[in-house]
């Protein structure tokens, strides 16, 4: 492993206008000035969090995913995103893992909001999706899941002496109502897992008046903030350390000690 670094995109999404939002992230993105390894979207940005999917979704392979192909293959970077996605008569709210050479791969949003009617409208995910780049082992997960740890877990595979993940990515939506959640929560996943935390959250108002106060946040695995975007439209990029991830995880083996269970 060598240290990577991780660009957070925290803006405000045109509602359900797909092609405004993708215009406004490639403008964003090109202002990026550092060298970055993942550049990590919120989550449906290119709708906002809408329950209109049977006029907003995409088949794979249209215009979202080639936009983010385009955009990994410009950057070199990974790129991180979720939209609604159309699959054999079902809707997902699809998390896109693009890579610059146009390898990519994808996870279904497991928690579906039902307060908002989400678990009404889409078909929820059976599997996580946990994969390598640049040497660290990344799990991106969506808004709602960081509600639940055993589904964010990082297993610890005894015979190899090593946990799934390095590094747990949320791509969210979360209203300022429960912003205390989203602080609460990102720090507990990181010291629980000992694992780098990024949550990635929009800012704004949607269409339908929910307000979002943003907090895109980067923590390290000792539960410490690194970063913390605040309130306002920000793109930030920072370095993680495979040093002292690897040097913590050694001097603090909770994993060890781990309950085994299937946590799907």
């Amino acid at each position: 492993m060598k240290d990577i670094r991780v660009t957070l995109v925290q803006t405000n999404l045109h509602w359900e206008n797909t092609g405004a939002n993708l215009a406004m992230l490639e403008e964003e993105i090109s202002t990026i000035s550092s060298p970055t390894d993942v550049i990590i979207l919120p989550e449906m940005f290119t709708t906002g969090f809408s329950m209109n999917a049977s006029t907003l979704a995409e088949p794979m392979n249209l215009h979202t995913f080639k936009w983010m192909r385009n955009m990994a293959s410009k950057t070199g970077a990974l790129v991180l995103g979720s939209c609604i996605i159309k699959e054999n008569n079902h809707y997902f709210n699809r998390l896109i893992w693009m890579e610059p050479d146009g390898n990519f791969k994808i996870y279904d949003k497991r928690h579906l909001f039902r307060m908002a009617g989400e678990d009404k409208i889409y078909s929820a995910g059976k599997s996580r999706l946990i994969a390598e780049w640049k040497g660290w082992k990344i799990c991106p997960l969506i808004c709602y899941d960081l509600r639940f740890p055993a589904w964010s877990r990082n297993g610890f595979n005894k015979p190899s002496n090593s946990l799934d993940y390095d590094l747990l990515v949320y791509v969210a939506n979360w209203p300022a109502a429960r912003s205390l959640h989203w602080e609460t929560l990102l720090p507990a996943r990181a010291i629980e897992n000992l694992s780098y935390v990024v949550g990635v959250n929009r800012v704004g108002s949607d269409g339908n008046g929910v307000e979002y106060w943003g907090g895109s946040t980067v923590i390290d695995p000792k539960g410490r903030l690194l970063i913390n975007h605040g309130n306002e439209e920000s793109i930030q990029t920072t370095g993680l350390s495979a040093e002292e991830l690897i040097n913590w995880r050694v001097k603090f083996p909770a994993y060890f000690d781990s309950d085994e269970f299937d946590f799907r």
